[in-house]
Protein backbone atom coordinates (compact mmCIF):
# COMPACT_ATOMS: atom_id res chain seq x y z
CA UNK A 1 0.00 0.00 0.00
CA UNK A 2 0.99 3.40 -0.74
CA UNK A 3 0.85 7.09 0.77
CA UNK A 4 -0.59 9.10 -1.92
CA UNK A 5 -0.34 12.74 -1.71
CA UNK A 6 -3.57 13.82 -3.97
CA UNK A 7 -3.33 17.37 -4.84
CA UNK A 8 -6.96 18.43 -6.26
CA UNK A 9 -8.55 16.10 -3.85
CA UNK A 10 -12.10 18.45 -3.72
CA UNK A 11 -12.31 18.69 -7.42
CA UNK A 12 -14.58 16.37 -9.30
CA UNK A 13 -12.08 13.63 -9.92
CA UNK A 14 -10.72 13.74 -6.41
CA UNK A 15 -13.88 12.66 -5.07
CA UNK A 16 -14.52 10.17 -6.86
CA UNK A 17 -10.45 9.49 -6.40
CA UNK A 18 -10.48 9.09 -2.73
CA UNK A 19 -12.66 6.79 -1.75
CA UNK A 20 -11.41 4.60 -4.48
CA UNK A 21 -7.66 4.83 -2.93
CA UNK A 22 -8.68 4.77 0.72
CA UNK A 23 -10.61 1.72 -0.04
CA UNK A 24 -7.78 -0.16 -1.80
CA UNK A 25 -5.83 0.60 1.21
CA UNK A 26 -3.38 3.34 0.39
CA UNK A 27 -2.83 6.43 2.96
CA UNK A 28 -4.34 9.36 1.00
CA UNK A 29 -3.20 13.31 1.72
CA UNK A 30 -5.95 15.38 0.60
CA UNK A 31 -4.86 18.03 -0.69
CA UNK A 32 -7.22 21.25 -1.13
CA UNK A 33 -6.53 25.35 -0.93
CA UNK A 34 -10.17 25.48 0.73
CA UNK A 35 -10.51 24.75 4.74
CA UNK A 36 -14.09 24.90 4.24
CA UNK A 37 -13.62 21.63 2.19
CA UNK A 38 -11.23 19.60 4.94
CA UNK A 39 -14.32 17.91 6.74
CA UNK A 40 -15.57 16.33 3.59
CA UNK A 41 -12.36 15.00 2.70
CA UNK A 42 -11.96 13.45 6.04
CA UNK A 43 -15.73 11.97 5.66
CA UNK A 44 -13.81 10.42 2.82
CA UNK A 45 -11.31 8.74 4.69
CA UNK A 46 -8.47 11.06 3.81
CA UNK A 47 -6.17 13.18 6.17
CA UNK A 48 -7.41 16.54 4.68
CA UNK A 49 -3.93 18.80 3.58
CA UNK A 50 -4.88 22.76 3.12
CA UNK A 51 -2.41 24.28 1.30
CA UNK A 52 -1.99 27.06 -1.72
CA UNK A 53 0.00 25.29 -4.63
CA UNK A 54 1.53 28.52 -5.47
CA UNK A 55 3.15 28.56 -1.81
CA UNK A 56 6.32 26.65 -2.91
CA UNK A 57 7.55 26.73 0.50
CA UNK A 58 4.25 25.92 2.85
CA UNK A 59 3.64 23.19 -0.37
CA UNK A 60 7.53 21.50 0.19
CA UNK A 61 7.19 21.44 4.05
CA UNK A 62 3.71 19.75 3.56
CA UNK A 63 4.70 17.50 0.72
CA UNK A 64 7.42 16.79 3.38
CA UNK A 65 5.74 16.15 6.38
CA UNK A 66 3.33 13.96 4.71
CA UNK A 67 6.29 11.83 2.75
CA UNK A 68 4.18 10.45 -0.05
CA UNK A 69 5.21 7.92 -2.37
CA UNK A 70 3.55 9.09 -4.82
CA UNK A 71 2.05 12.70 -6.16
CA UNK A 72 -1.10 12.66 -8.29
CA UNK A 73 -1.79 15.94 -9.23
CA UNK A 74 -5.73 16.74 -10.41
CA UNK A 75 -5.55 20.04 -10.02
CA UNK A 76 -7.60 22.72 -12.08
CA UNK A 77 -9.10 26.26 -11.72
CA UNK A 78 -12.43 26.07 -13.19
CA UNK A 79 -15.53 28.32 -12.80
CA UNK A 80 -18.92 26.48 -11.75
CA UNK A 81 -20.50 27.67 -14.97
CA UNK A 82 -19.24 26.36 -18.15
CA UNK A 83 -19.91 29.70 -19.88
CA UNK A 84 -17.19 31.37 -18.37
CA UNK A 85 -14.84 29.10 -19.42
CA UNK A 86 -12.81 31.43 -21.52
CA UNK A 87 -12.39 33.87 -18.70
CA UNK A 88 -10.40 31.09 -17.02
CA UNK A 89 -8.21 30.04 -19.18
CA UNK A 90 -5.33 31.64 -17.73
CA UNK A 91 -5.86 30.44 -14.39
CA UNK A 92 -6.16 27.10 -15.54
CA UNK A 93 -3.11 27.38 -17.67
CA UNK A 94 -1.24 29.05 -14.53
CA UNK A 95 -1.97 25.93 -12.34
CA UNK A 96 -0.93 23.49 -15.08
CA UNK A 97 2.40 25.29 -15.69
CA UNK A 98 3.43 27.34 -11.94
CA UNK A 99 1.55 24.94 -10.09
CA UNK A 100 2.31 21.61 -11.55
CA UNK A 101 5.57 22.69 -11.57
CA UNK A 102 5.48 23.64 -7.87
CA UNK A 103 4.36 19.97 -7.10
CA UNK A 104 7.34 18.50 -9.16
CA UNK A 105 9.88 20.46 -7.60
CA UNK A 106 8.38 19.40 -3.87
CA UNK A 107 8.44 15.44 -5.39
CA UNK A 108 12.09 15.89 -6.05
CA UNK A 109 13.34 18.04 -2.75
CA UNK A 110 11.11 15.24 -0.82
CA UNK A 111 12.28 12.48 -3.09
CA UNK A 112 8.96 11.63 -4.33
CA UNK A 113 9.71 9.83 -7.70
CA UNK A 114 6.27 8.55 -8.96
CA UNK A 115 4.15 11.54 -10.26
CA UNK A 116 0.51 11.16 -12.54
CA UNK A 117 -0.90 14.38 -13.44
CA UNK A 118 -4.57 15.39 -15.20
CA UNK A 119 -4.12 16.34 -18.81
CA UNK A 120 -6.65 16.67 -21.68
CA UNK A 121 -7.34 14.17 -24.52
CA UNK A 122 -8.51 16.92 -27.30
CA UNK A 123 -5.84 19.58 -28.93
CA UNK A 124 -6.90 23.27 -27.65
CA UNK A 125 -6.70 26.31 -30.14
CA UNK A 126 -3.34 27.89 -29.68
CA UNK A 127 -3.76 30.10 -26.53
CA UNK A 128 -3.32 30.11 -22.89
CA UNK A 129 -4.89 26.39 -22.63
CA UNK A 130 -2.88 24.88 -25.36
CA UNK A 131 0.35 26.80 -23.86
CA UNK A 132 -0.43 24.93 -20.46
CA UNK A 133 -1.19 21.59 -21.26
CA UNK A 134 2.06 21.30 -23.56
CA UNK A 135 4.49 22.72 -20.32
CA UNK A 136 2.48 20.06 -17.72
CA UNK A 137 2.86 17.47 -20.21
CA UNK A 138 6.62 18.18 -21.27
CA UNK A 139 7.61 18.70 -17.35
CA UNK A 140 5.62 15.47 -16.17
CA UNK A 141 7.58 13.36 -18.54
CA UNK A 142 11.00 15.20 -18.38
CA UNK A 143 10.60 14.07 -14.71
CA UNK A 144 9.75 10.70 -15.25
CA UNK A 145 6.09 10.51 -14.29
CA UNK A 146 2.55 9.58 -16.05
CA UNK A 147 0.38 12.33 -18.22
CA UNK A 148 -3.32 11.34 -17.77
CA UNK A 149 -5.12 12.57 -21.00
CA UNK A 150 -8.83 12.53 -20.16
CA UNK A 151 -11.84 13.09 -22.05
CA UNK A 152 -14.09 15.28 -21.59
CA UNK A 153 -15.79 14.62 -18.10
CA UNK A 154 -19.13 13.74 -17.58
CA UNK A 155 -21.41 12.30 -14.45
CA UNK A 156 -21.88 14.32 -11.32
CA UNK A 157 -20.14 17.56 -10.63
CA UNK A 158 -19.09 17.89 -14.06
CA UNK A 159 -20.52 20.18 -16.84
CA UNK A 160 -22.21 17.73 -18.59
CA UNK A 161 -24.47 16.38 -15.26
CA UNK A 162 -27.26 15.05 -17.79
CA UNK A 163 -25.85 14.78 -21.32
CA UNK A 164 -22.78 13.81 -23.36
CA UNK A 165 -20.75 16.20 -24.16
CA UNK A 166 -19.00 15.65 -27.41
CA UNK A 167 -15.68 13.00 -27.96
CA UNK A 168 -13.78 12.06 -26.63
CA UNK A 169 -15.32 11.67 -23.25
CA UNK A 170 -15.17 9.46 -20.39
CA UNK A 171 -17.19 9.36 -17.19
CA UNK A 172 -15.92 11.09 -14.16
CA UNK A 173 -16.29 7.43 -12.25
CA UNK A 174 -14.53 5.74 -15.12
CA UNK A 175 -11.57 8.18 -14.52
CA UNK A 176 -11.31 7.60 -11.27
CA UNK A 177 -10.64 4.11 -11.64
CA UNK A 178 -8.72 3.94 -14.23
CA UNK A 179 -6.15 6.66 -12.72
CA UNK A 180 -6.40 4.30 -9.62
CA UNK A 181 -5.42 1.13 -11.78
CA UNK A 182 -2.27 3.49 -12.60
CA UNK A 183 -0.11 4.55 -9.61
CA UNK A 184 2.68 1.98 -10.74
CA UNK A 185 2.62 2.86 -14.34
CA UNK A 186 5.95 3.76 -16.23
CA UNK A 187 6.69 7.35 -17.61
CA UNK A 188 4.18 8.16 -20.72
CA UNK A 189 1.63 9.36 -21.58
CA UNK A 190 -1.84 7.42 -20.88
CA UNK A 191 -5.47 8.57 -23.06
CA UNK A 192 -8.63 7.72 -20.86
CA UNK A 193 -11.95 7.66 -22.72
CA UNK A 194 -14.81 5.84 -23.24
Amino acid sequence: MYRIFLAGASGVIGRSLTPLLVGAGHTVGAMTRSPGKAAGLERLGAEPIIVDVFDMRELVAVVDRFQPDIIINELTDLPDDATQLPDHAGRNARMRTEGNGNLITAARITGVDQFLAQSVAWKFPAGANRYGVTVLERTVLEFGGVVLRYGQLYGPGTFYESDLPARPRVSVQRAAERTAELLEHASGVVVITD
